[in-house]
């Protein structure tokens, strides 16, 4: 008898294409990543950044369309604050306040259309 892959299995393999991410990120922010890759395109497309500041990593997903916030996680995929977005644009106000300067590197843009 062949061995066959059940088609629940199958379509599973299939449907979970994996995002081209640009740089090494933890687990949970790679499966974030990859949730955005696998729902519907933002707009505008999504895009992750890593911000390095005073010796902590951080990453920042953009938001999706107007007034929403744009979150950043430690890499622990805990919310830290919201640095842009809301109503007013300046974010939630309950960011740190970083003494050194953010070195921001693009980690993954959505390029589909």
């Amino acid at each position: 008898m062949k061995n066959i892959l059940p088609l629940s299995v199958l379509m599973v393999l299939v449907s979970c294409k994996k995002p081209d991410i640009k740089t090494d990120v933890p687990d949970c922010i790679e499966q974030k990543i990859s949730k955005l890759y696998n729902d519907k395109v933002q707009n505008p497309p999504a895009k992750v950044y890593k911000w390095e500041v005073d010796g902590e990593v951080y990453y920042l997903f953009t938001a999706d369309c107007c007034d929403q916030y744009s979150y950043l996680y430690d890499e622990e995929c805990k919310v830290v604050c919201a640095p842009t977005g809301g109503f007013t644009g300046g974010g939630d106000g309950t960011c740190p306040e970083w003494q050194g300067e953010v070195v921001e590197t693009l980690v993954w843009e959505d390029d589909r259309d």
